[in-house]
């Protein structure tokens, strides 16, 4: 049982404490997209991502259109239930239909290798806005 001080009005207290509530739940909301993902070429090795750093096939990386650099998100194959937790570092992809594109590494981690595209769930949190 919460003792409320005499001092503070209870609506006020209540207020506070659902304001808290929200905010707590929004800020911390995951989200969900499913499409289709594919997976770099092996040319694209050790060249400029778009975030700036060189990529690599056997990093846990991956491109997604408008996710901030830096964003961890998880990947989950549709077909076979395997996931891997990547981290977005570039732009893209800008075929049509196709969500993110995955590095060699995690490509293979959710068994997609041979097929090449594969349709996926990815999941994230979404970071809280600053203004």
């Amino acid at each position: 049982m919460i003792t409320i001080p005499a001092n503070v009005e209870r609506k006020w207290l209540l207020f506070t404490i659902a304001a808290l509530m929200v905010c707590t739940t929004a800020c911390s909301r995951k989200i969900t997209e499913k499409g289709k993902a594919s997976y770099y070429a092996n040319s694209f090795d050790g060249k400029r991502t778009a975030s700036g750093e060189t990529f690599h096939q056997r990093h846990l990386t991956a491109a997604h259109r408008t996710l901030p650099f830096g964003t961890r998100v998880t990947v989950t194959n549709i077909s076979n239930g395997k996931s891997v937790k990547v981290r977005i570092n570039d732009r893209g992809p800008f075929a049509p239909g196709r969500i993110i594109d995955l590095s060699n590494k995690a490509a293979s981690k959710i068994g997609m290798l041979n097929t090449g595209v594969a349709n996926v769930e990815i999941k994230y949190k979404k970071k809280k806005s600053k203004t």
